[in-house]
Formats: C-alpha cells, sequence, structure tokens
C-alpha cells in the first residue's frame, strides 16, 4: 500500500454547497484530508451524506464551492453495485478490469472480507451482509487511494465489522484516506467527525 499518494497532496473542500430537489442539503462545507487521514461524516437521514460522496467522487457537481481530489476514488456506495445475475467471481473480475487490479490484489481483497468461498455464488444469491462484504472486497482490491465508504458497517456481523476495521486501517497505515458516511459509530483511530 506504501505511495499511494505524493508527498504534500491532499483532498481539499472549500465551501461546499448543494442543492438535490430544489432543497438544500448543506452549504459552507470545509475540509481537508491528507495521508492516512480519516474523515467520518454523520447526520440524519436525507442530510446530504451518501450527497457528499458522490460531490467528492465527481458523480455530483456542487451548487457552490470547489472539490479538489487529486486521488484515485473507490466509492462503496449503500447499495453495493453488483450485478443479480452474475456470479461474484465474474463481477470481480469486471471491477478489477475497470480498476486495473491484478488477479493477486482481487484475491488478496477476497482472502481479507473472507469471501473466496463465495466466487461462484450469483450476487442474487448473497446475503445482505454477504453483497457488503463483496463490496468492500471489491474497494480494498481497486487499489485507490482514497476510499469513499457509505454507511460501510451495513448489514455486517461484529467479525466482519472488525476485518473492515483492519482493512481501513492498514489502508490508512500505507497512506490510504479515508471519507465514511455513518449512523453508527466507528472506531477509526484518530478520525475527525463532521456532522451535516
Amino acid at each position: 500500500m506504501a505511495g499511494l499518494m505524493a508527498s504534500g497532496d491532499s483532498l481539499r473542500a472549500e465551501g461546499l454547497a448543494l442543492v438535490r430537489g430544489g432543497r438544500l442539503l448543506f452549504e459552507g462545507l470545509h475540509f481537508t484530508l491528507a495521508a492516512g487521514d480519516a474523515l467520518l461524516v454523520t447526520g440524519q437521514n436525507g442530510a446530504g451524506k451518501s450527497s457528499l460522496l458522490r460531490l467528492v467522487a465527481g458523480l455530483l457537481a456542487p451548487d457552490a464551492g470547489t472539490v479538489s481530489n487529486p486521488f484515485s476514488t473507490a466509492l462503496l456506495a449503500s447499495e453495493p453495485a453488483l450485478k443479480a445475475d452474475r456470479t461474484v467471481r465474474s463481477e470481480l473480475a469486471f471491477w478489477a478490469g475497470l480498476d486495473g487490479a491484478s488477479a493477486e490484489r482481487v484475491a488478496a481483497a477476497c482472502e481479507t472480507m473472507a469471501v473466496a468461498a463465495l466466487l461462484d455464488f450469483r450476487c442474487g444469491q448473497l446475503s445482505s451482509g454477504q453483497r457488503q462484504r463483496v463490496a468492500i472486497a471489491r474497494t480494498i482490491a481497486s487499489g485507490a487511494a482514497l476510499w469513499l465508504l457509505d454507511e460501510p458497517t451495513s448489514a455486517l456481523d461484529s467479525a466482519s465489522e472488525a476485518r473492515l476495521l483492519a482493512a481501513v486501517a492498514e489502508h490508512r497505515a500505507g497512506g490510504g484516506l479515508v471519507l465514511a458516511a455513518t449512523h453508527q459509530p466507528l472506531p477509526f483511530p484518530g478520525a475527525r467527525t463532521m456532522r451535516l
């Protein structure tokens, strides 16, 4: 994981505002993330947590302010982007192709999230917790410097949550960054919190 980013790189958001469906979700947001940083975004449903992640990912444009994101980015959405009729193996291979991830990196990510035994199952056969673990494995395998995690512990049991926390710790130790939207407390050591 070392060498994910050049020295001095940072994610910067300045004066961000976002309107969705004619409603102002947030305005005047400022934050900066550098190597090893984590920021937890909290707030009630509808406050704009998921929209903020999509904005940082470049999928939405702000109504005011700017985002400077120089990093390769992986988005773990609240609904895992897995096609029900395809196998876990084919879905991970598809995403690996888009991300430029090696087969070795995918295999290591599957081991990290304990999904190797699920590779020949269709995604539609998986429980919600299994789907979440596969989606997390895809995020890990991406090799992205910035992980955007939307409710990452959703549907996870305690063992799977522990696997996620260990993966996040390793990612940050290697210089990776994490921006997570959450309702649940996430024990990311040294993480800052921003409430919308």
